[in-house]
């Protein structure tokens, strides 16, 4: 499924490669879903409990639940196809939401609500780092061989569609549970992610291949997480979801602190325009630098931006800072989605994908839980060192082991990270 490309990518191009409208649309509102998911959890358990901390408690089991368990949907999408986990998948959720919903309904007891929450957030669809798989392969994606100068744009068209993803669905679920039924953000977010799962799963011709397994392609029996660079990245991308817990807390509480709680929108919005404003500049432009070189480069950035957050008091300061803040942030994802395809073998990529999603959800977990006990305890600046301090321990992982983010040469066993030959330049 190889394309034939110029050097000179650009959106126009991307998308006019044959068969990319197919998994886009219903993509789009396949992962639509996702971003209601946490908003519309939070909302209806503190309808029914009157607990901000419960409500918390129970969208933060999801997270990590989804977290832990979407890497093994990446690992039997790339053996058994993306239809196959997909079709079950999907009814899996539906059904769990339907089951955390009417338990919240009934006023069941706080641990019946974790209890569904983990299969709640287990069978999440992750049609994100599927979709990255298809980019893959219709674009000839192989570890060892120069990519397609299309892979960046497609990077930054994935990271593009994620965060409007995160704009629209939240405003979405918010509408509904205020405007209509508490229950209505969650009720929809499952049958959307029923329907455009299912009109995902019928588009065959643009799933990764799925090839049958010998005694002699060892490297289709290991995991993406074998290979060092995925686990770097993964670290890495822990650092990304810290800033993202930490600003959607902190900004709340800030916002909340000076009297003035509608401006937390304002200033959210503000924070995910720039990572959108990034996200479409990074995949317009010819790059001369390596993604590892960019990826770096990135989290300097996102440190720095960061740095001074806990200092800001004033609304048109954060607002300028968060700015700086999201433009820092696409370049770093969308480099690091970017080495995968030239890490990984094709056999594990959605997994590889998927390891990096969960690591921003799991870090996203984490940052929500901590930021909201020091602002609580030590005021709304004080969490703004979460992320600060999740991007500090990113870029150092980043520098310290940059050697394993250059892919093995062609012809050895690049998922088990065997072989001296030289390695594939990236910089």
């Amino acid at each position: 499924m190889a394309s034939t490309v110029s050097d000179r990518p650009g959106y126009g191009q991307l998308l006019r490669i044959p068969g990319a409208w197919t998994f886009l649309l219903p993509g789009f509102a396949a992962r639509q879903p996702f971003a209601m998911l946490t908003i519309g959890i939070v909302l209806l358990v503190q309808h029914t409990t009157g607990s901000y901390g419960n409500a918390g408690a129970v969208a933060a089991v999801t997270g990590v639940s989804m977290a832990l368990f979407a890497p093994q949907s990446g690992k039997l999408a790339d053996r058994i196809g993306q239809r196959a986990v997909l079709l079950p998948g999907v009814l899996v959720h539906a059904a769990s939401v339907s089951a955390l919903t009417a338990l919240a309904l009934a006023d069941a007891p706080l641990w019946l609500l974790f209890l569904a929450a983990v299969p709640t957030g287990a069978s999440v669809p992750q049609i994100g780092p599927m979709v990255r798989a298809r980019w893959a392969a219709l674009l000839g994606a192989a570890p060892g061989r120069k990519a397609s100068p299309l892979m960046s744009t497609a990077a930054a068209f994935e990271s593009v569609t994620d965060e409007f993803t995160f704009v629209i669905g939240p405003v979405l679920a918010t509408a509904l549970c205020t405007g209509v039924h508490p229950a209505a953000g969650l009720i929809a977010e499952a049958g959307l992610t029923l329907m455009g799962g299912l009109l995902f799963a019928a588009q065959r011709r643009t799933q990764p291949a799925v090839r049958a397994t010998t005694s002699d392609d060892s490297e289709r029996h290991t995991s993406a997480l074998s290979v060092p660079g995925v686990r770097v990245l993964a670290v890495a991308f822990l650092g990304i979801g810290a800033v993202f817990g930490g600003m959607q807390v902190s900004l709340t509480a800030f916002a909340e602190e000076i009297g003035r709680p509608g401006a937390n929108g304002l200033l959210y919005g503000i924070f995910a325009a720039g990572n959108m404003l990034a996200g479409i500049a990074c995949g317009a432009v010819a790059w001369k630098s390596g993604p590892r070189r960019r990826l770096i480069a990135g989290y300097a950035a996102l440190t720095l931006t960061a740095s001074g957050l806990w200092a800001v008091h004033s609304v048109p300061l954060l607002a300028g800072l968060g700015l700086l803040v999201g433009l820092s942030i696409a370049p770093a994802l969308i480099s690091g989605y970017t080495l995968v395809e030239a890490l990984v073998p094709a056999s594990a990529r959605t997994e590889a994908f998927t390891w990096l999603t969960g690591a921003v959800a799991l870090g996203q977990a984490a940052a929500v839980t901590v930021a909201g006990r020091l602002a609580d305890a030590h005021g709304a600046s004080t969490g703004f060192v979460v992320p600060l301090v999740g991007t500090v321990l990113a870029l150092v992982t980043l520098v310290t082991l940059r050697s394993r983010l250059t892919p093995r040469a062609p012809g050895r066993t690049v998922a088990r990270g065997v072989g001296h030959r030289e390695p594939v330049t990236v910089d």
